[in-house]
């Protein structure tokens, strides 16, 4: 199966390997900020949110769709990431962010994530393909320079970058 089908053509197991990436992003961002950072989990995924993130002891509230890769992928493996975005259920708003992360299952660890907000995603990706899909495609490797580097991030700045994204959000308010 390729990875450009359909995702409701992927195998059971496709879908269990993203939602324990999910979980394993929120776990992450949970126990790197103390606390700080409580995640909420969506039980069907029809609107394009996976994660929902805030701050403790504030109402405003991150929403997040998450695309994982593994490092067992032919494609991780070679160096690249690339994931698509159904055109049906993308709508960027100021509280929404998209999330790619590569994990790597031997050490059941985020290797690399991109952090992007589904407005500058709309803006940078083009019109969705004849799947009705907006492709993201990322080099993994350290010393790239394509146009995802400015979003790239380590397991260590995830938890940060999202309260900074918190943070912009509450200003708004």
């Amino acid at each position: 199966m390729t990875e450009d089908e359909d995702y409701l053509d992927k195998s059971p197991s496709a879908a269990q390997m993203g939602k324990a990436a999910e979980y394993l992003v929120a776990a992450t961002c949970i126990l790197a900020t103390q606390g700080e950072l409580n995640v909420s989990t969506s039980q069907a995924d029809n609107a394009g949110v996976d994660l929902v993130f805030h701050r403790r002891g504030s109402s405003v509230t991150l929403a997040v769709q998450v695309k994982s890769r593994t490092s067992t992928t032919s494609v991780v493996q070679k160096g690249q990431y690339l994931a698509d975005v159904r055109a049906q259920t993308f709508r960027p708003r100021d509280d929404l962010d998209m999330l790619f992360v590569a994990v790597d299952v031997e050490r059941m660890a985020i290797m690399t994530a991109w952090l992007i907000p589904s407005g500058v995603f709309g803006e940078m990706v083009s019109e969705p393909n004849g799947k009705g899909k907006y492709r993201f495609a990322a080099s993994l490797k350290p010393d790239s320079k394509d146009r995802w580097t400015p979003y790239r991030l380590t397991v260590a700045e995830l938890s940060q970058r999202i309260l900074t994204r918190l943070s912009e959000l509450e200003k708004a308010e």
